[in-house]
């Protein structure tokens, strides 16, 4: 009798130990499959920001030719491009692009003031690439703040907290412009 009962809580604890372990098992698999979506967004996010920084000196060589006195607007909007290009982790990153936006704000208003340069084939093709990329590099952000924000969501909540301490799954930052100028979209007018 005794060994009926030994056998029969002992088959209970193991049954319930396997329960356990595929339990933390399948925990750990969603969250790194959650954070290898954030880490697949930011990278959708790395190639629109090359693709972008690979514009701007296009835009920027057109717009020389045509506007050689506003070398400082010209030469700001280089320099936050190489800021950009070399700002590591998600927060530079913002910070970087978000001061590219202003410089590239600032140059379109520059372009304004030269009709003969909005006429340019060269320059309206280069704007248009320009434009569509910004608008690709808006979804990218998008994706990646939701996957964020999935994962940060996952990895806090009970009980697969326990797995995410555990197993050292760090939160991650989300990609957000950190004051107002950098929330303005650059203004582009024909």
């Amino acid at each position: 009798m005794v060994l009926v009962l030994v056998l029969v809580v002992g088959g209970f604890v193991l049954f319930m130990f396997l329960i356990l372990l595929a339990w933390f098992f399948g925990t750990y698999n969603v969250l790194v499959r959650m954070r290898n979506r954030v880490t697949n967004a930011w990278a959708q996010i790395d190639v629109q920001l090359k693709r972008r920084h690979d514009l701007i000196p296009n835009l920027v060589n057109t717009v020389k030719g045509y506007a050689k006195h506003e070398a400082s607007t010209l030469e700001a909007v280089i320099k936050a491009r190489n800021t950009a290009m070399t700002a590591n982790g998600v927060g530079a990153q913002a910070a970087a692009e978000g001061e590219l936006s202003g410089a590239l704000s600032r140059l379109m208003v520059v372009v304004e003031q030269y009709p003969d340069l909005k006429a340019n084939q060269n320059f309206m093709q280069v704007q248009e690439e320009l434009t569509s990329t910004e608008n690709r590099i808006s979804f990218a952000r998008q994706a990646y703040n939701d996957s964020v924000m999935e994962y940060n969501t996952k990895r806090e909540m009970v009980p697969s907290n326990i797995v995410a301490g555990i197993c050292k799954f760090d939160a991650k930052e989300l990609f957000e412009l950190k004051d107002e100028a950098e929330r303005e979209a650059p203004e582009v007018k024909f």
